[in-house]
């Protein structure tokens, strides 16, 4: 379990507009090869196997889940822009500019006042 590995995979997906276009038509099949083929790539000649996702982490990526990343302890920035880039266009058309980002704060406005997530949230879930 690594706070550090899901913050891998959004960071790259959204850095990449073919992975971020699979990752919103089918994050299933997205999220398991990226677990098997990319993330585990350090650099072009070095692979780790050190890393991976736990089955929490998996489905919160897979149902595109941003509260459960957010309250695992991701990265509040990588999961904001991955998922804005999944979804504003759509909110956008249906609701308005920064529909989707109203809707992000609202679903996350039961941490307002408490602190960031920390990383003991994430080792008592790989118990």
């Amino acid at each position: 379990m690594s706070k550090y590995y899901v913050n891998k995979f959004l960071f790259t997906v959204d850095r990449d507009p073919e992975l971020l276009r699979r990752y919103k038509e089918d994050p299933r099949s997205l999220v398991a090869s990226w677990e098997q083929s990319i993330g585990p790539k350090l650099n072009d000649a070095e692979i780790s196997t050190v890393n991976s996702l736990t089955d929490a982490e998996r489905d919160a990526l897979v149902n595109h889940d941003y509260v459960a990343l957010f309250e695992m302890g991701a990265h509040f920035f990588l999961s904001l822009t991955i998922f804005i880039a999944i979804y504003d266009e759509d909110y956008m058309a249906k609701h308005g500019p920064l529909s989707f980002q109203r809707e992000f704060a609202e679903k996350l406005k039961h941490w307002n006042g408490k602190d960031y997530p920390s990383i003991a949230l994430w080792q008592a879930a790989a118990r």
